[in-house]
This record gives structure tokens, sequence and C-alpha cells, in this order.
């Protein structure tokens, strides 16, 4: 296949505005991504079924000239032809995603992300488009390997437990998107998110920074699963999407698979006390036990750290934003009135 004449390394001259199909554009990440693509100059197709994302996130856009919205599923074969014969470039974002929508819907959420990402490749194949291939760090499962490096062999739990369906079918989107790339020679670049966090991120499917936040600004207790040792690292909204662009526009970036995340640990106790004190709330710091919050049996792992050495030495990422900062951001959008409001509008998600 070409290479697309729009598509440049780091060192080249500036190109011409693309056009950008976004998936799951009114959703956390993908509203962030098109906030950026704008202000780049660029023009974006945005397309959500708005199940988890939310209208609100892309209102500011919405009569922006340059930003085109389509309320549509993702596995829409006719929507997804029309929109991708209009773009060059595609990020597959739309997914079901958070830990209490997997639990409790688990078909929904293999059949989501399964068929969705068949419809995106099957549509960027026939028009030739780039596409940036949404995964996440809980395909590592149940490794043990620190920091988690691309090569790194995958171990997942039992099929009888639905917390691993999840991982399970954003792997399978993975090899789907790699047999793309090596069969038709399709652009696809498959990349793998740890813990992001910033502004918009709702705390409804179980999202842990937003849902400190929102407990500590009204004084409530801060609610733990399990006993807090899990370790994780949280990186910013506005460092993952600069490094999904800059993946998107590097011509030799397809073909691998890339880490995106930060490498500084905190645990969740840690970052419980952390919200707390940054934001001297008087909360109480309660632990609650797996099982009163999932599915018996639920597995939650120790730790999930990033190795971000492929990227970094491709495009020159790193993390920026420390995690304080990124809680100050989003203690801005999290005030007691505006999370009532957020509350009532939830029939929007």
């Amino acid at each position: 296949m070409a290479s697309n004449p729009h598509l440049t390394g780091s060192d080249a001259t500036p190109q011409p505005p693309i056009s950008w199909l976004v998936t799951g554009a009114a959703g956390f990440i993908g509203s962030h991504l098109s906030d950026a693509l704008i202000a780049r100059g660029d023009t974006v197709l945005g397309l959500d079924n708005l199940t988890t994302g939310r209208i609100e996130n892309v209102q500011h856009l919405l009569c922006h000239p340059r930003f085109h919205f389509a309320r549509a599923d993702v596995a829409d074969a006719i929507v997804m032809d029309r929109l991708a014969s209009q773009a060059t470039i595609i990020v597959h974002l739309a997914a079901a995603v958070g830990v209490e929508l997997v639990v409790e819907r688990p078909a929904y959420t293999i059949e989501t992300n399964v068929m969705g990402t068949e419809a995106v490749l099957r549509a960027a194949l026939r028009y030739g488009n780039r596409v940036l291939l949404a995964s996440t760090s809980e395909v590592y499962g149940k490794g043990s390997r620190i920091p988690f490096s691309e090569d790194d062999d995958i171990l997942l739990g039992p099929t009888s437990k639905s917390r691993w369906g999840y991982a399970a079918s954003k792997m399978v989107d993975e090899f789907l998107g790699m047999a793309y790339y090596h069969e038709h020679g399709l652009e696809v670049v498959p990349f793998r998110l740890f813990n992001t966090t910033g502004p918009r991120q709702s705390s409804r499917y179980g999202m842990v920074v937003p849902r400190f936040v929102n407990q500590a600004v009204r004084n409530e207790p801060i609610t733990i699963y399990g006993d807090g040792s899990q370790r994780r690292c949280f990186c910013d909204v506005q460092d993952v999407v600069r490094a999904i662009i800059a993946l998107s526009l590097h011509p030799g970036a397809p073909g691998r698979t890339y880490n995106i995340g930060n490498t500084e640990e905190i645990s969740i106790l840690g970052l419980a006390e952390r919200v707390r004190e940054q934001f001297r709330s008087t909360s109480d710091i309660v632990k609650i036990p797996y099982e009163q919050a999932y599915a018996p049996g639920f597995e939650d792992m120790q730790r999930r750290v990033p190795d971000i050495s492929r990227i970094k030495a491709l495009v020159g990422w790193t993390p920026e934003i420390l995690l304080c900062t990124t809680l100050d951001r989003i203690r801005k959008t999290s005030e007691p009135c505006t999370f009532a409001q957020r509350q009532d509008s939830r029939g929007a998600q």
C-alpha cells in the first residue's frame, strides 16, 4: 500500500490539514483528542453512540465548521463506510470500557469491541485509511514481569470469569488489526493504554480517580476496593493525546504495538490519601471487599507499569504532566453542583 502524503516524520515540513475519523469521539479520551485535532487546524469526523460517551463532552465543538458529529454505532457498516471515505486517518477509541460495565455486561462488552473493530478495519481497507487501534494494559493479564513490554507473553484467567472478557476482546482486536496489516498491507497501529485520567472522565463505570475526587470535594467517604495495596500509574489525558497524534503521523509506526502510559507508580491507598490531602478534605478512607463491589472471585492485578521505551524511541514521547496537576484539573470540573448536574444527566451516557 502506498504511503500517505499526509503522514510525516517529526523532522518533516508541515503538511496540509488532515481529515480524521475518531470513533468514541464523545468519550473521555476521544473528546480531548478531537479538541487537539481541531486546534491543529484539521477536520474531525466524530462518531459515538453515546452509550458511555457524553454529548456534553463535545458540545463546544458541535458548531465548529471542522467538526462533524454522527450519533451512530461503530459496528454500523454503512455509517463507517461513509465516514471512512472522507477521512485519512481513523483513531478507533469506541469500546465498552470500565470494570463495572465489563463485569455486569460481559456479552455486550465482547460483541461491542470485536464487532466494532471488524467494521473499522473493513472500511479502512476499502479506502486505505491508516488505523490507530486502541487497546489496553488489561491484555497483560496476570503477567508478573514488570514493567510490561509490548512483546511479553500474555496470560489471562479462565473463561468462566467474565472479568477477563474485556482483555480477551481487546487482544482479539489487536490480532485482527495485525492480520489486516500482514495480509492486506493496511497501516494499523495498535496502542495499549494504561490508566488514563483527567477532566471529563466519568466515575460511573468504576474509574477510580474521578470517584476519589468527587468523594473528597464533598467530604464523603473515599471508598477503596480491596486493601488499597494495588499499584497503578496514572497518565494525564493530554499526554495520552500527544502520544496518539505522534503515532498517527509517524511513517514508521504501523505494524508494531505501543504502550502509552505514565511510569510513576502509586498505590490506590496512596492515591486516596493524596487526593484527601491535596483538597484538604475531611473524608474518611473506607475499604470495601471486592466481593461487595464485584462478582465473587474477582481478581485485581497488583501492579500495572508500562515499558514506554518503544514509543519514546520512535517519536520521542514521554509523559510530562504531574499527577497533582491532573488532580487539580479534575477538581475544577468536579464542583458539588457540577457533579449533581452530571448525575442528573447520566441518561445521556
